[in-house]
């Protein structure tokens, strides 16, 4: 769907623009901690995006419920609601499979 295309596209551009200052020279320096650290902030920002997506999806449900939204941006909210759902657990199912991967290798 164009609406999803679209807003995948925009997360890609909001995670490159959020790129740390040092983040490009993590993998030259060896740093793990600070590689780490970007990804916990990375995965921190993208879960407050969901909880904000999930928030504007119900507060426009309760204007639906009102009477006062417009149906477009009910549809909207909860298309990008959903969206950033299934990108959350998109990629906890990924990194659930890299840890079993992990555990999987032998010593």
């Amino acid at each position: 769907m164009d609406v999803k295309a679209l807003n995948a596209a925009l997360a890609y551009a909001r995670t490159v623009a959020s790129k740390p200052q040092g983040a490009a020279n993590i993998a030259d320096t060896g740093d793990a901690n600070a590689a780490g650290q970007s990804f916990a902030k990375l995965v921190q920002n993208s879960l407050r995006d969901t909880v904000k997506a999930t928030a504007a999806s119900e507060a426009q449900a309760l204007k639906a419920v009102t009477g006062k939204a417009d149906i477009t941006e009910i549809v909207a909210a909860v298309s990008n609601a959903e969206m950033a759902l299934e990108t959350v657990v998109a990629v906890r199912d990924r990194v659930i499979s890299a840890y079993q991967d992990i555990i999987k290798m032998p010593i």
